[in-house]
């Protein structure tokens, strides 16, 4: 028995996607499994990333701070960014469809390299202001920012602040780094 040819390979939509037990994400008609669940340090991690941003968001009426949620990009590409800012009212329940202003993506071993990668590309590609990688082993993070449709890096930041702007929300807003390793 030979390699599998990429035409042989399945291509799935959100209509297959709806289906599938167990959690799951779907880049270009590829399903990428998302377990085993994550581990206790990445939830903390990114449930304290939740508390901080609905801190510097708590003034801010027009975007909302979310946990893991679709977000529907195309029939064929849904992703659960494991934090997220949208300053839009959602259309739908059970998805998003327009980009997040900013998105964290928490590394583990099984999705450090789509993180880095194809995400990374696909966020660009899809207009968020910010992206964060964050490493928990290292106790680091990496902060990008959408400048003329290209990613630039801001910083590396361990205990830091980073200010985020969106234009929503008329004010800085300043994310303390140092608090979401505790």
């Amino acid at each position: 028995m030979g390699a599998l040819h990429v035409e042989e390979i399945p291509r799935y939509t959100y209509e297959d996607y709806k289906l599938w037990d167990g959690k799951w994400e779907l880049i270009d008609g590829y399903p990428y499994a998302m377990s085993p669940a994550p581990m206790i340090k990445h939830q903390k991690i990114s449930n304290n990333i939740g508390w901080e941003l609905k801190s510097i968001f708590q003034d801010c009426k027009k975007c909302q701070v979310l946990l893991p949620v679709d977000w529907k990009i195309a029939e064929d590409t849904i992703v659960q960014p494991d934090n997220s800012v949208i300053c839009h009212e959602p259309k739908n329940e059970a998805y998003i469809t327009q980009a997040p202003k900013i998105i964290f993506e928490v590394l583990s071993k099984a999705t450090a390299k789509k993180d880095r990668g194809i995400k990374y590309d696909l966020y660009e590609k899809e207009g968020v202001n910010y992206y964060i990688i964050v490493d928990p082993q290292e106790e680091n993070a990496k902060v990008y920012q959408l400048q003329n449709g290209v990613y630039v890096k801001m910083c590396d930041v361990s205990d830091g602040v980073v200010v985020f702007k969106i234009d929503e929300c008329n004010k800085e807003l300043p994310f303390d780094f140092s608090k979401i390793w505790k």
